[in-house]
């Protein structure tokens, strides 16, 4: 039996299962570091050669500084490429 929803009432669950969305339902795979300056841009440039920003839409998505000149830092892909 198909649904007789106003325009509104689609508007309304659609915003409603946007807003409820758990950050664990993204699409993206996110993995975070924490390791000396030196090794964090290796591991960050060999996410990169692994995970072409083209394809799997890699990207450092945050990083800090922390004490001893440690950085920590979330790296963001899809899952496979198209």
């Amino acid at each position: 039996m198909p649904r007789n929803d106003t325009p509104q009432d689609v508007a309304r669950r659609l915003a409603h299962a946007r807003d409820s969305r758990a950050p664990s339902r993204s699409a993206f795979r996110r993995e975070t570091f924490r390791m000396p300056r030196i090794e964090a841009r290796a591991k960050a440039r060999a996410f990169f050669s692994r995970y072409p920003k083209a394809a799997y839409m890699t990207e450092i998505e945050s990083w800090r500084v922390l004490p001893g000149d440690e950085i920590e830092f979330t790296m963001r892909r899809l899952p496979s490429a198209d």
